[in-house]
C-alpha cells in the first residue's frame, strides 16, 4: 500500500518509435534519394558514353545484290584459298572445293594451298590436283608452329586439357585443337606457304557454298579498303575462354589505344555505378573497369581477309602478349575471337566486311541470302557453264532478295540467332532494332 504512494523521480517523456524512426527517415530520406540519382546518372553517362553511335549513311552496302557477268580478264589479287585438312578428310575436302569452284572458282581460278601437319598421300594430292582449277599446293605445318611453346610446361598443359575434358568444355579435350586455336592465331600468316600471298579465303572440310559468286570478293575488299570479310557471327561459349577478354583489353589499355565503335559493339557495359564497378572487373569476361565482352565474334570458319593486318607489328605484339599468358592451353582460347577482339581494337569498323549476299554452311550453321528478282541472268553463257544453269536448281527469287542462284530456300535465311550479327554490324548501319527487335534477334 505505502509504495503505491511514495513517488520517485520525475520521467523524462519518451517520444514514440515511431516518431523516431520517421525523422530517421525523414533526414535520410533526401540524401539517400540524392545518392541513388547520383549512382543512376552516373550509369547513365557511362553506358553512353560507351553506346555505338549511328553513322550518317551506309558504311558497309553489299558488293553485289544480283548475279553479273564474271569480271574474268580483270587483274587478280595476289590471293589464294587455303584449308587446313589431313588425308583423313579426303571426302569432305572434295566436296568442299567442289563447292567453291562450280559457284566461284572456275571463273576466278585462284589457286587453294592445302595445310597439313602431317605429310600429304598420294591420293589426296592426286585428287585435288585434279579438281583446284586455279592449281594446288600441298604444305606441311613446320613442327614448331604446331606444339607448345618451347617456355611451357608441357606436362602441365597436358593435364589442363585433360580437366578442360573431363569439365566438358567444347573441343577443350582435344590437345590438337588448342594447337590449331594457336597456330591460327598467330603463326598461321607468316608460313612461308602464304609468303606471296597478300590475301586470303578460309575454307573448311565439308562446307556447301549456296549461291553462285559472280564478282572477285579479293578485288572488292581491296577496292573499298576492307580488311575483314565475314558472313556468320555468333556468341563465344563463356567457358573456353574466362580470361580472354582481360588479357586483350589490358594489352589495349597498356598500348594506349583509342576506343572504336566495333570495339564498343562488342562490350556490355556494366549497370553497376563508380566506384563499385571496379569490383565487377574480378569476373571472368571483364576488363578492369568492370565492363563485359558481350562474347560476340565472327565466325572464321569462313573468313577473307587481307594477310598485311594479321602481319602488321600491332596484331603480332598482341598474339606475342596473348602467347605468353598460356591461354591458348591452360584455358582453350579460339582464334575466332582472338580476331575479332583484335579487329575490334585495331581498325574502323566500316573497313570490316559482311558478306550478307554469299550463302554458306558449316556444320549446322547457314547464311542463305534470297535470290534478287530479275537479277539472275538466265541467258548468261558464262555462269551457265559448269552446273549452274538450271534454274530449277534455284530457290524462288523474293522481294529484298540479293542472292545470285542460291540453291537453298531463302525463305529463311539463316538458323541462328542474330543478336551478335546486329551487334557487330551496328558501327556501319543506320538502321536501329528497337527493345523488342533486340530481344527477337537473341532467339532469331
Amino acid at each position: 500500500m505505502f509504495r503505491r504512494f511514495v513517488r520517485g523521480p520525475p520521467r523524462r517523456k519518451a517520444w514514440p518509435r515511431s516518431t523516431v524512426r520517421g525523422w530517421v527517415s525523414h533526414f535520410c530520406r533526401i540524401p539517400l534519394l540524392l545518392v541513388a540519382v547520383a549512382a543512376l546518372f552516373e550509369v547513365y553517362l557511362h553506358r553512353s558514353h560507351l553506346a555505338v553511335q549511328q553513322p550518317e549513311h551506309e558504311l558497309d552496302e553489299p558488293f553485289a545484290t544480283s548475279c553479273q557477268e564474271p569480271a574474268v580478264d580483270q587483274p587478280r589479287e595476289k590471293a589464294a584459298l587455303v584449308m587446313l585438312a589431313r588425308n583423313k578428310d579426303l571426302a569432305a575436302a572434295l566436296k568442299t572445293v567442289q563447292s567453291i569452284e562450280r559457284h566461284f572458282n572456275q571463273w576466278y581460278h585462284y589457286p587453294i594451298v592445302f595445310l597439313n601437319d602431317e605429310p600429304w598421300g598420294a591420293d589426296f594430292i592426286a585428287t585435288m590436283n585434279a579438281t583446284a582449277s586455279g592449281g594446288a599446293r600441298f604444305e606441311v605445318i613446320p613442327k614448331a608452329e604446331w606444339t607448345y611453346p618451347a617456355w611451357m610446361d608441357t606436362s602441365s598443359a597436358q593435364s589442363s586439357i585433360a580437366e578442360q575434358g573431363r569439365q566438358g568444355i567444347l573441343y577443350a579435350g582435344l590437345e590438337t585443337y588448342h594447337h590449331m586455336c594457336r597456330f591460327y592465331s598467330g603463326a598461321f600468316y607468316n608460313l612461308e606457304a602464304l609468303r606471296d600471298y597478300k590475301w586470303y579465303w578460309r575454307i573448311e572440310p565439308d562446307v556447301d557454298f549456296y549461291c553462285s559468286i559472280t564478282y572477285d570478293p579479293f578485288v572488292e575488299l581491296a577496292r573499298n579498303n576492307k580488311v575483314y570479310g565475314f558472313t556468320i557471327a555468333l556468341n563465344e561459349e563463356p567457358s573456353t575462354c574466362p580470361g580472354l577478354f582481360r588479357e586483350v583489353a589490358d594489352w589495349k589499355e597498356q598500348h594506349d589505344l583509342p576506343t572504336t565503335s566495333l570495339w564498343r559493339a562488342m562490350l556490355a557495359p556494366s549497370w553497376v555505378p563508380w566506384p563499385f564497378r571496379s569490383f565487377m572487373g574480378r569476373f571472368s569476361h571483364r576488363n578492369r573497369d568492370g565492363d563485359a565482352w558481350n562474347m560476340c565474334h565472327y565466325w572464321s570458319n569462313f573468313e577473307i581477309a587481307n594477310l598485311d593486318f594479321f602481319r602488321s607489328k600491332n596484331y603480332q605484339d598482341l598474339y606475342k602478349h596473348l602467347e605468353r599468358s598460356g591461354g591458348f592451353y591452360y584455358e582453350r582460347w579460339g582464334d575466332a575471337p582472338v580476331h575479332a577482339l583484335a579487329l575490334a581494337m585495331l581498325v574502323p569498323s566500316e573497313r570490316v566486311h559482311h558478306f550478307e549476299d554469299l550463302g554458306y554452311r558449316h556444320d549446322w550453321y547457314y547464311q542463305c541470302p534470297a535470290n534478287a528478282p530479275g537479277g539472275q541472268l538466265p541467258a548468261s553463257e558464262v555462269l551457265n557453264a559448269g552446273g549452274n544453269g538450271d534454274p530449277s536448281n534455284w530457290s524462288p527469287a523474293r522481294p529484298g532478295g540479293i542472292g545470285c542462284r542460291c540453291e537453298c530456300d531463302g525463305s529463311k535465311t539463316r538458323n541462328y540467332a542474330t543478336y551478335c550479327l546486329q551487334r557487330l554490324r551496328q558501327p556501319n548501319t543506320t538502321q536501329r532494332l528497337g527493345l523488342f527487335g533486340w530481344l527477337y534477334s537473341w532467339f532469331w
